[in-house]
């Protein structure tokens, strides 16, 4: 039996000895900003100022949310940008004129209004980001993907692709169908914490063979409970 004082706490900011790993829904005060347990952002510099540094042009008020889930992993430099980051595109100019006050808001029609909203930024359970990776408004990614480093994502992201570049494109599926369905099926990062303990020698084992069995005996067992 696991001593539950031993397993790590979503609730714990800093969880381990290194000081650079932060459990960012745990520091992340923005309202329109949901962020799963285990989430982690990696930096050597201040991971607690991730919601500062890496959430770019975030203002409630324009109307959309980023969405991250559990036990994703977001390596150093790694930015979201927010809807309110883009410039309006079907006036003569994209300068922000209003913005700047003066006469020439009185001259100029409201800039944010005229803005495109591309919708929530929503991202997966147990996705791994690399350093420097980009996320641009409205994107979706799915469970499991992993984004290579210094990538820029403009468009959603199937769940356990591998993806990089700029623009991000598709490079491979990390598993076999079969896998990956079973994998989605089982959501196992919905496990409560003893479970999940429990189950990590699936989670960690390289074999996809010994894995798909482990995971379809599990998902049998979840389906009779």
């Amino acid at each position: 039996m696991t001593d539950p004082g031993k397993i790590p706490s979503p609730d714990d900011p800093f969880p381990n000895e290194f000081g650079t790993t932060c459990f960012i829904k745990n520091v992340v005060r923005a309202p329109n900003v949901i962020i799963g347990d285990y989430t982690y952002y990696d930096d050597e510099e201040a991971p607690d100022q991730f919601e500062t540094r890496n959430i770019l042009f975030n203002y409630p008020f324009f109307g959309d949310k980023l969405i991250i889930g559990k036990f994703c992993q977001i390596a150093s430099g790694t930015q979201f940008l927010m809807g309110a980051a883009n410039h309006r595109l079907g006036t003569a100019s994209t300068y922000p004129f209003n913005v700047m006050g003066g006469v020439w808001r009185e001259k100029s029609t409201p800039h944010i209004e005229d803005l495109p909203h591309k919708g929530d930024t929503v991202v997966g359970n147990d996705v791994w980001f690399g350093r420097n990776c980009v996320v641009m408004p409205g994107v979706r990614i799915g469970d499991g993907a992993i984004i290579a480093a210094q990538s820029v994502v403009t468009k959603d992201v199937a769940p356990y692709t591998v993806v990089g570049g700029n623009p991000a494109r598709f490079l491979k599926k990390r598993f076999d169908d079969e896998l990956t369905d079973l994998l989605l099926r089982l959501r196992w990062w919905d496990f409560p914490p003893e479970k999940l303990t429990a189950f990590l020698p699936v989670l960690c084992d390289p074999d996809p063979e010994t894995v798909k069995a482990a995971l379809k005996k599990a998902i049998a067992e979840k389906e009779t409970t």
